[in-house]
């Protein structure tokens, strides 16, 4: 028997719906996954199989073959359990396949049938949406980041009996809603701010015209003089973030897996302040798949590089790109990806005038 299941990847910022199809025939029993998976896809069959068993559901003795379409596109990481086990169990019979086509399904499978937290759910509601899905189901936890997409139902879920129920016509769950303007009036007020500084007038006024204008900083002072304070609170005095500014980054931190779980939607402006000792590939994005760089994580907000002369000569030549096109492209054998990082960059140095910058004498 054959079953197909809905689930979706990531790619850059962006989410695109893959075809889980699940075939169990007769034969030795083997577990075959296709369709260019990397190794944590691959080890999902042995996490398939106990949260199978453990959740009371046999495991067939077949020939299993899942196939991720489309196939010539690189799979990565441990969404896909859920969908696999809920093809395996479609094909045999146990889950109805009348509402499988209507939902994108995702989430991790833990060995006694829990689902947990994934990244990327954001885009991926994104793309069930624009495919004229009715709804999403996904591990309770990222219930709420996913609502933030109006117009599809959110499915939470704590376990894959409850799914199977579900699709069974067993049991109702009632999706998630999200009240994005509270979600706004509650986050958006900020802890810090420029009134606390006390003197420093002339610093003030010019971190106010390069917030106002979109320009970048360059602080040079001896140690303790206030730099990285003055710094921090420049995101307190840009302009309020739009929705879709803050659906934009949030996207990239949900990409990237920094989002807090309590913090689903990205309401004040991103303050990023990498160490010196930080990769250009740390700083500007890459990976074998490539993955967004602090510069894309100050997306709409400020990269603060404290001492920027220990940075290493490479890491600052990278930067250029960033700063001029407000995008980063990185281009790897496989694949190219491009992640927004329209930021403010705000660089200091504790050195004198004179001997960071003799030219300047």
């Amino acid at each position: 028997m054959i079953a197909k299941v809905f689930s979706g990847a990531v790619l850059g910022i962006d989410a695109y719906i893959v075809e889980v199809e699940v075939d169990t025939s007769l034969g030795l029993p083997v577990f075959s996954t296709v369709g260019l998976p990397d190794n944590a896809v691959k080890e999902s069959k042995d996490r398939v199989r106990a949260a199978m068993k453990n959740s009371g559901y046999e495991f067939p003795a077949k020939h299993i073959t899942v196939n991720l379409a489309p196939a010539d596109v690189k799979k990565e990481g441990t969404t896909f359990d859920l969908p696999v086990s809920l093809g395996i169990l479609s094909a045999e019979g146990i889950v109805k396949k009348d509402r499988l086509g209507d939902y994108m399904i995702l989430g991790e499978l833990s060995l006694d049938g829990r689902v947990k937290y994934v990244k990327g759910v954001l885009p991926m509601a994104v793309a069930a949406k624009r495919h004229g899905l009715k709804g999403i189901i996904l591990p309770k936890e990222n219930a709420e980041e996913a609502a933030l997409v109006q117009g599809i139902e959110v499915l939470g879920i704590e376990n894959l009996s409850m799914l199977v129920e579900f699709l069974n016509g067993n049991l109702e769950i009632q999706p998630c809603k999200m009240d994005i303007a509270g979600y706004f009036r509650r986050d958006g007020e900020p802890h810090i701010d420029l009134n606390e500084v006390k003197g420093q007038e002339h610093v003030k006024r010019a971190m106010e015209i390069a917030a106002a204008g979109g320009h970048n900083v360059l602080m040079i002072g001896p140690p303790g003089s206030g730099k990285t304070m003055l710094a921090r609170r420049i995101p307190t005095i840009l302009p309020d973030m739009s929705m879709e500014e803050a659906i934009e980054t949030t996207k990239i931190h949900s990409v990237a897996g920094v989002l807090d779980i309590k913090q689903v939607l990205v309401t004040t402006r991103p303050f990023r302040n990498p160490h010196h000792t930080i990769s250009d590939a740390g700083l500007i994005g890459g990976g074998h798949i490539p993955r967004p760089g602090e510069v894309s994580l100050a997306h709409n907000g400020v990269l603060f590089l404290d001492e920027m002369p220990e940075f290493k000569k490479n890491v600052l030549e990278v930067l250029r790109q960033p700063l001029e096109d407000g995008r980063v492209t990185i281009s790897r054998a496989a694949i190219s990806i491009s992640y927004p990082s329209h930021f403010i960059l705000v660089a200091a140095d504790s050195k004198t005038q004179t001997q960071a910058y003799p030219s300047l004498q």
